[in-house]
């Protein structure tokens, strides 16, 4: 089942967060940025991915040429970076979205994005409003201890086997 990435748009003074703006991100290969990965840039309005990814391929296809590698060797190595974009796609993603502001507003699985939509935003609303007071905390069940540790306290994993005289 996939997992998506949940991302909320930078707030606008004044203006509650507005869930038609979220951007959901799954996890996973993404073969269209493996195929067409400048056109899945630009759809995505990913500019930096854009750029670095048009100079590497710039800067090899210099370098091949000057270097005399053969033809299909450019071609392999031309291949392995489009897999490792196909791959690394998501991540760019959230990379830029972060880099824009965007807020990290959770996690959604489901077996297509409508089923992650739907899970995420029935838990979202079910939650608490963010306005409301803070649930008391329970008071720690470990005691705190102060000074050096007695021989008959277990200090690690195991305890120390008993000394028989």
């Amino acid at each position: 089942m996939p997992t998506f990435t949940v991302h909320a748009p930078p707030s606008r003074p004044g203006e509650n967060a507005n869930p038609e703006r979220f951007v959901f991100v799954r996890d996973g290969f993404y073969f269209w940025a493996f195929v067409l990965a400048p056109l899945w840039f630009i759809v995505h309005r990913l500019w930096l991915a854009l750029a670095g990814y048009v100079l590497l391929y710039v800067l090899i296809g210099v370098v091949s040429y000057f270097a005399g590698v053969p033809q299909w060797a450019s071609s392999l190595v031309g291949v392995l970076i489009a897999l490792l974009v196909g791959f690394e796609a998501p991540t760019l993603w959230r990379w830029t979205l972060e880099r824009r502001g965007w807020k990290f507003a959770g996690f959604a699985t489901g077996d297509e994005l409508e089923g992650a939509e739907q899970r995420f935003y029935s838990a979202w609303a079910a939650r608490k409003p963010q306005n409301a007071a803070p649930a008391p905390q329970a008071a720690s069940a470990a005691p705190i201890l102060r000074g050096a540790p007695s021989p008959s306290e277990v200090i690690g994993l195991f305890p120390e086997p008993e000394r028989r005289p």
